[in-house]
């Protein structure tokens, strides 16, 4: 594997943020965000959570997730790791200024059995919340269809959207919501950067021409098609070299735990 970083945002007990860290680093120090990308505007993305993350009362960290029914969050394995308390953030445009807001326990986080830290693979987990009712700022995403099979979806334009850095310069997570327009590339253009070991075809991978991407903080975010709204990703890793130089962002593909998710939150379309 080459380049890689994983990009949840840490949040240090000074408050201060700390960017970046090796593949190999726990959740507390990992690291992702919108480079270059546009504001968003209140209710654009209803689906949009925000999760705020404790490991101890030194450690917090940020990440993204996407409400996918009323009880349930779909978010990334690294953000969840090791995590024991997570506030939930529903309704949000500027980060914290929540319509709804729940704070849940390690035991109502579920994280895919076959995590794989140092490959990077199945990158995925659920966040059980309580019953929250819909609004014109909250409502689910809709999730690709169970089916035999699916497209690669590559040359589609996707949305990518969370409260991340939004340059390799910056230093702390952005206070409004973000969102950047992207390119779906093919899985062999993606390995040319991170390698075979790492992208699998449990990922969908995007360009990042001008050096609009994900980067620290984004994590677990959700990719939604640009055309139907559905979620056909949701944000894993990134180049270390920096968000703004190029290199692919890397997700998981939500159609390879279809399945998965149905077996866990009773979610099926």
């Amino acid at each position: 594997m080459k380049f890689l970083i994983v990009l949840a945002l840490c949040v240090a007990a000074s408050s201060a943020y700390t960017i970046g860290s090796p593949v190999l680093a726990d959740s507390n120090g990992i690291d992702g965000r919108i480079t270059n990308g546009k504001r968003a505007d209140v209710g654009q993305f209803p689906y949009q959570v925000g999760l705020s993350l404790k490991k101890n009362r030194f450690s917090t960290s940020w990440c993204g997730g996407s409400l996918i029914s009323p009880r349930w969050v779909l978010t990334a394995a690294h953000c969840t790791e090791g995590i024991a308390e997570v506030t939930v953030y529903l309704g949000a445009t500027e980060r914290t200024s929540a319509e709804v807001k729940h704070t849940v326990r390690r035991d109502d986080i579920i994280i895919h059995a076959d995590w794989d830290t140092r490959k990077l693979t199945n990158d995925i987990s659920l966040i059980r919340i309580p019953s929250t009712s819909y609004s014109s700022r909250i409502s689910a995403v809709r999730l690709p269809a169970i089916a035999r099979s699916y497209s690669l979806y590559t040359g589609d334009r996707v949305i990518a959207s969370g409260w991340g850095l939004t340059s390799d310069s910056s230093n702390a997570v952005t206070n409004h919501l973000m969102y950047a327009e992207l390119e779906i590339v093919s899985n062999s253009v993606c390995k040319k950067t991170y390698g075979s070991a790492s992208v699998k075809d449990s990922n969908i991978c995007v360009s990042t021409p001008r050096g609009v991407s994900t980067c620290s903080g984004d994590s677990g975010g959700p990719l939604v098609l640009e055309s139907s709204k559905i979620q056909v990703g949701l944000t894993s890793y990134g180049a270390r070299a920096g968000c703004e130089l190029g290199h692919p962002a890397a997700f998981t593909r939500v159609t390879s735990y279809l399945d998965w998710i149905r077996d866990h939150t009773g979610v099926e379309y």
